[in-house]
């Protein structure tokens, strides 16, 4: 189970020194645009996965007048840390450092919902396979390292079709075929669990925000053509082989796991044609979904939802604060504060922001 018991801000963007002794259950940030809401959420979000969900440069998030940002908290009894400069990153669990953020993400699973990230029913497949891909990670962490091979084998034959260098290509090709049959099945397999989940779910805990006559399906278009089966190594070697003189030309694979995208369908309406009510509350369900089969899986997350009145009505967002509370994860929520939120007031907190300044109230 992930819990923060504390957390320092030393300097992220415009937070500077800021302790806080969060509670177990929820924790709302209220403050006005401008103030360091999701400044504050982001720097909990680059604590878990080494990285933002706003932006790849680390100058955009360095404080304007400073030379570093710099977290910690203590998470499970365990204390974790971030400092990184421009020149150097420094990562620590328990003054140990540490050379990849999986170890980060397996001590803090962090899942954000975001306006600033987007919603992932009619959101890119990029961001797609992101939330897939959390969720197949920490469903089963040996992927992992599958998922760092098939990187660096796509890698190598990109830069070889680059060079228009075939030789070597066909080893490659064996090793992309079966990484990627590996990766479509994990994809798979948690996929089912998401629909296990749904099937349990709609009739209870989800049915404010599905109805009963509703019907929500999703599925995986693996990132390979009808014509290949994408569980089958035989069948994609032999299609790379196939078309090896198509990839030369175009000099990159533009087929296999990472082109994969998932569709969802609400009714039997494809999610281009769903409203944005539509795709938003669908895509609270799907996020909701993995968290549930997380915490079924003895793995408890931290949420993150950023700017929640902005985006929800006050029934969305009483059925998402009832959901996480009674399955007991720690939640952290930005809002503006303009509008009552539906909160338990024995498991919640609430602090203001002013300037990057926290406050509890």
């Amino acid at each position: 189970m992930a819990n923060i018991e504390k957390l320092h801000v030393l300097k992220f963007r415009n937070l500077t020194d800021q302790y806080l002794l969060p509670n177990n259950n929820i924790n709302v940030i209220l403050g006005q645009n401008g103030q360091g809401k999701t400044n504050f959420i982001e720097s909990i979000y680059y604590l878990g996965h080494g990285r933002s969900f706003k932006t790849k440069s680390l100058k955009d998030i360095i404080p304007f007048d400073g030379q570093q940002i710099k977290i910690s908290a203590v998470v499970d009894k365990q204390k974790i840390s971030i400092n990184k400069t421009r020149d150097k990153s420094d990562v620590l669990i328990e003054e140990e450092k540490i050379t990849s953020n999986s170890f980060l993400s397996q001590i803090l699973p962090i899942q954000v919902i975001s306006p600033d990230r987007g919603f992932v029913v009619g959101g890119s497949p990029k961001l797609k396979r992101s939330y897939l891909d959390w969720g197949v990670f920490h469903n089963n962490n040996a992927t992992l390292k599958i998922y760092k091979t098939y990187k660096k084998t796509l890698k190598n034959i990109n830069a070889l079709l680059t060079t228009g260098s075939h030789i070597e290509l066909e080893g490659w090709f064996t090793q992309f075929a079966n990484l990627s049959v590996e990766i479509t099945n994990h994809r798979i397999s948690y996929t089912e669990k998401l629909r296990d989940a749904l099937e349990r779910e709609s009739e209870s805990k989800l049915d404010s925000l599905i109805k009963s006559n509703d019907t929500f399906y999703f599925q995986i278009q693996t990132g390979w053509p009808k014509e290949v089966n994408p569980r089958s190594q035989k069948q994609i070697f032999e299609y790379l082989l196939k078309n090896k003189k198509t990839f030369l030309k175009t000099k990159y694979l533009s087929y296999g796991p990472h082109r994969a995208n998932i569709e969802y369908f609400l009714n039997n309406k494809n999610e281009n044609h769903l409203s944005r009510g539509e795709q938003k509350k669908m895509s609270i369900v799907f996020w909701l979904l993995q968290v549930l089969v997380l915490v079924n899986n003895k793995i408890k997350p931290i949420i993150l939802i950023d700017d929640i009145s902005s985006e929800l009505d006050y029934n969305k967002i009483k059925s998402i604060i009832n959901y996480l509370t009674e399955i007991d994860i720690q939640i952290f929520i930005t809002d503006i504060g303009n509008k009552g939120l539906p909160l338990n007031t024995e498991k919640s907190t609430i602090f203001e922001i002013k300037n990057g300044v926290l406050e509890a109230v």
